[in-house]
């Protein structure tokens, strides 16, 4: 008899960790691979922020904490809302956790009941229809279209919530297209979800500062105060400071739903590392005077992207205002043959053809529920990109693509 339980055959491994993890392997047997697959600043964590990691650990700080992050992270936290939000929450509205990820999961976790839905825009970060199956929710997949600039209108929002709607989804700027919601966007949704009282509000803002163009990041509570109690911001360092790999993220929102999340955590994970903790602290309450320079890089590399990908025949990139992901389409290569009579039927084909040929490691559109598109971070040297798009070039001159 299996030991495996029911609920794990609800959803798959993460597709973006099993592209790294093949190009990791690969790589390993001697084959140069570029991954585009992973979402993880190239930058390497500010040394202001390694060395108060440092100090932490010289100075013993390396015992267990409060469960839900020490009470200095969460007045740093509290005090990042302030300033750079304009939102105002106490440290009891706020939970530290091992990365985002996780404070989702607890989120989940601690409030949605057997069937209770869950409205998640389509594309969407790859995580969140697992993490809601996981938790015996129903995730309600709502298909957008580029013409909407990928985001969810009022419209599709209001036709898709029931008596049974829990929790909607909202990640700006967005992962994996880079869409970012504008102020009279975020407006018109909330319009809508007044209307609903029973609904609450995920705000995924953890690329709130990769932003081009001069746009600006907008939460929905700063279009509508009268939704704060019924959101949960998500957020962290990972991206924003380059520390994917210390674990924090954290969220804020109604102290029924922080307690919760303390309970269900100090069964589970306890307290995140004590001392990437205090480097988080840090890194919140010191300037972030290297971001320009980090943000002048991704613009450049989107823009070097943008052009190659638009310049190839059957390809068709998105243009993305914020984050570090394009997220392009691969209609035209659809039921094509190369010259081997290798024939592409899917974005998954399109993928694999890439990985195996070109050797770059992409991630097929089928991840984030929205095919035939393939998303590829430029969270990598400018080195690395120029080689890949030589490769891709050369791999796709095997089709004859009218």
């Amino acid at each position: 008899m299996a030991l495996i339980s029911k609920r794990l055959s609800k959803f798959k491994p993460s597709l973006t960790v099993k592209i790294s993890q093949r190009a990791r392997e690969m790589s390993k047997d001697g084959e140069k691979v570029i991954s585009l697959s992973s979402g993880e600043p190239d930058f390497d964590t500010p040394e202001h922020i390694k060395g108060y990691a440092v100090k932490a650990i010289n100075d013993g700080f390396t015992k267990y904490t409060q469960v839900d992050g020490i009470e200095d992270l969460k007045k740093a936290i509290v005090n990042k809302f302030s300033l750079e939000n304009h939102l105002s929450y106490n440290t009891d509205n706020v939970t530290v956790g091992v990365g985002g990820k996780h404070v989702i999961y607890n989120l989940f976790m601690a409030t949605i009941d057997l069937n209770d839905e869950v409205i998640i825009p389509a594309p969407y970060w790859v995580s969140y229809p697992d993490i809601v199956s996981l938790c015996g929710g129903k995730p309600v997949i709502v298909d957008t279209r580029i013409e909407n600039d990928f985001k969810i209108t009022p419209d599709e929002l209001e036709k898709h919530i029931t008596k049974n709607t829990k929790w909607f989804i909202i990640n700006s700027p967005g992962n994996p297209t880079g869409a970012v919601y504008t102020k009279d966007n975020l407006q018109k949704i909330s319009d809508v979800l007044v209307k609903y009282p029973h609904v609450h509000i995920l705000s995924d803002d953890i690329y709130e500062h990769i932003l081009y163009n001069s746009e600006k990041f907008y939460n929905i509570i700063n279009v509508n105060s009268a939704l704060k109690e019924r959101t949960f911001i998500i957020n962290g360092v990972s991206k924003v400071f380059s520390m994917t790999g210390w674990r924090i993220g954290y969220g804020a929102g109604d102290r029924n739903f922080i307690k919760s999340i303390a309970k269900l955590q100090s069964q589970s994970t306890t307290n995140p590392c004590s001392i990437s903790q205090m480097a988080a602290k840090h890194a919140l309450e010191k300037d972030k005077d290297f971001l320009g320079g980090w943000i002048k890089k991704f613009e450049e590399r989107r823009v070097f992207l943008l052009d190659f990908f638009q310049s190839t025949k059957g390809l068709k990139p998105f243009h993305p205002h914020g984050a570090f992901y394009l997220y392009i389409s691969c209609e035209g290569f659809i039921n094509q043959k190369d010259k081997n009579n290798q024939v592409i039927s899917n974005d998954l084909d399109f993928a694999e053809y890439l990985l195996n040929n070109a050797k770059v490691a992409v991630v097929p559109g089928a991840a984030f529920g929205k095919s035939p598109y393939f998303r590829l971070s430029y969270a990598t040297s400018f080195e690395d990109l120029k080689e890949a798009c030589e490769r891709i070039s050369s791999a796709l001159k095997n089709f004859d693509i009218k």
